[in-house]
């Protein structure tokens, strides 16, 4: 997991609490920012999973709290939608000015439709996607139904929501009357996907049909059969996160990663602009070799002595099982931990002498099976003459052309 803690200032100037999750392995080719549920925090589990899930797939989210929730500043009972949606702008202008503009909104109830309003208002987004998000805002009533009548006679009542109390103004209320999502969706003319369970009872599907018809194409629809409204099971959300990533990608510009071709069994090829981050081709296979931040690298994959400790250990893995497969011993499992560093060398006469050090891989074995000591032994001896070590105790020679 990586993930960065950030702020930014709203239209109010207050401060907003968020979270940036990024890739693991590479830097992200899009931003999104995720919009959570009416009084929920960017810290719901769905929220987490769906953001880790579209980051596994190269992008890069933020997720924060709204005005008055959360982490964030400014008091919940002065808010309204409206002030949601200009929360979601001033995101968007901390990705733009920091990291890169957002091409992908994602938001969640009361969140999904905040993203079609701040969706007309932002140029860089291609898409968005809204989960068991209301056709109409006006829907928050049914949630304090109890309470309207208290609202609309004092102009604030105490509410109730998910067993936390909030304080609810009559101007909230006034707001989101003056807002119709079907009117807005009419001028939207970018990617949408509307995701909704049949079972959610908090939002009907109805509502996912009546913003399906007023959406412009391209359009898709995915049923999130059997979830519920804050999609509490795991595999759900992190099923909405891959879904999403997936339809995206058909609408976000995403660089081509250039594959590299060679004749050689090993290539690794290295962009002046890329630091320490390189691509590689191993056989038929590709990977990224990188080195650690401390030494102004991205850590997006092992360093060079690393995949040398790789070889090793696979190696020894390997002739080890292989060597018991032939005398029909019990060996069920093989770890090789191996670790590279230059050390003293051992009985040097020299050992002042930074000359005196020599390349040095510790190499720990943990044999699980029916063993006795003889066998042990004897398969701790096969792991010397594994076809790796003995070459890193052979003299050898790297012969260096130009390719013109």
């Amino acid at each position: 997991m990586n993930f960065e803690k950030v702020s930014f200032k709203n239209a109010e100037g207050q401060t907003l609490s968020g979270r940036l999750e990024l890739p693991v392995d590479r830097h992200p080719h899009n931003f999104a920012v995720f919009a959570h549920c009416f009084t929920c925090t960017k810290n719901l589990l769905a929220v987490k999973n769906i953001s880790r899930a579209l980051t596994a797939s190269g992008i890069g989210v933020l997720r924060f709290d709204f005005t008055g929730l959360g982490e964030s500043e400014g008091a919940f009972a002065d808010t309204n939608f409206s002030g949601n949606v200009e929360d979601l702008i001033a995101a968007s202008a901390y990705l733009s000015q920091h990291h890169k503009a957002p091409s992908l909104l994602v938001g969640h109830s009361l969140g999904g439709a905040a993203i079609i309003y701040a969706a007309m208002q932002l140029p860089s987004v291609e898409a968005l996607a809204t989960i068991g998000a209301p056709s109409n805002p006006l829907h928050v009533q049914h949630l304090i139904k109890s309470e309207l009548a208290e609202i609309q006679q004092k102009g604030v009542a105490q509410v109730n929501l998910g067993g936390r109390e909030f304080k609810i103004k009559k101007q909230f209320l006034d707001d989101l009357e003056t807002k119709s999502l079907q009117k807005v969706l009419k001028d939207l003319r970018k990617a949408i996907l509307i995701l909704h369970s049949p079972q959610d009872t908090t939002v009907g599907i109805r509502n996912a049909e009546e913003l399906y018809l007023a959406a412009h194409h391209p359009k898709s629809f995915v049923s999130l059969d059997g979830a519920d409204h804050l999609l509490s099971l795991k595999q759900d959300s992190l099923y909405v996160g891959k879904v999403i990533a997936g339809w995206a990608s058909r609408y976000l510009s995403i660089p081509e990663v250039t594959k590299v071709r060679t004749q050689h069994d090993v290539v690794a090829s290295l962009e002046a602009a890329n630091g320490f981050t390189t691509q590689m081709k191993l056989g038929s296979h590709y990977m990224v070799a990188d080195e650690p931040t401390r030494v102004g690298g991205n850590d997006f994959g092992p360093t060079p002595y690393e995949l040398v400790s790789a070889g090793l250990s696979a190696c020894t893995a390997m002739t080890i099982q292989m060597y018991a497969r032939r005398k029909n011993w019990d060996v069920r499992h093989v770890e090789v931990h191996t670790s590279y560093d230059k050390d003293y060398a051992q009985d040097c006469e020299n050992c002042e002498l930074d000359t005196a050090k020599i390349d040095t891989f510790t190499r720990e074995i943990r044999l699980e099976g029916d063993l006795d000591e003889k066998q042990i032994k004897r398969l701790l001896e096969i792991a010397e003459k594994c076809p790796v070590h003995k070459t890193l105790h052979t003299a050898t020679q790297v012969i260096t052309k130009l390719i013109a």
